[in-house]
Formats: C-alpha cells, sequence, structure tokens
C-alpha cells in the first residue's frame, strides 16, 4: 500500500507527488499542513525539498522519512515542526508522528 493511501486511510487528506519540482508545483498552489518526504529523493534530496517548501508556507511541517535516520540534520530554528520516522515504518508508528507534528 502507497503511504499516500495509509495516510487517506488513516483520516489524514493526502496530496501525492512524482518528485520534488512536482512536489513545489503543488505547494506553489496548494496549501498544507504538513510534507512528508523521503530523505533519498533523487535529484534535489528531502531535507533542500524542505528547506524551498518552508520558504513557500513557514509554518509548514515536516516529517522526514528515511533508512538513516542518522543522516538527518534538523533545522534547529524549526525543531518544534519537523520530525523523522525510520523506514521501514508501521501505520500507527505514522499515525504517531503525524498526529504529534500537526498538533505542534
Amino acid at each position: 500500500m502507497l503511504t499516500v493511501e495509509v495516510l487517506e486511510e488513516l483520516g489524514f487528506e493526502a496530496l501525492e507527488a512524482g518528485d520534488a519540482a512536482q512536489a513545489l508545483a503543488l505547494l506553489e498552489h496548494q496549501p498544507v499542513d504538513l510534507l512528508l518526504t523521503d530523505v533519498g529523493l533523487p535529484g534535489m534530496n528531502g531535507q533542500e525539498l524542505a528547506e524551498r517548501a518552508c520558504t513557500l508556507h513557514p509554518a509548514l511541517r515536516v516529517l522526514f522519512a528515511t533508512g538513516y535516520a542518522e543522516s538527518i540534520r534538523p533545522d534547529p530554528t524549526r525543531a518544534d515542526r519537523q520530525g523523522v520516522i525510520a523506514k521501514p515504518f508501521g501505520l500507527e508508528e505514522l499515525r504517531e508522528k503525524v498526529s504529534a507534528l500537526l498538533a505542534r
């Protein structure tokens, strides 16, 4: 099951982008509360995507998905709006992480 389908099943409204450029294009026209991105995207990586997305939407919360959590360098000025979820992750862990970030 795709992550977007899982998020919808958990009761969240979700948009899907095929790559970082498509995600930025969506964000230019669609306000969102949370960006869930893989760190290891081809081309522009997830951290670069998050930086650019937060320029568009300063209050945006970001959840990084990665198999290498130690490779994430959180922005200390956005610590309350960022989180990391280690792959592979389960439904309940995803629900908890997303809900916690949205509650901040």
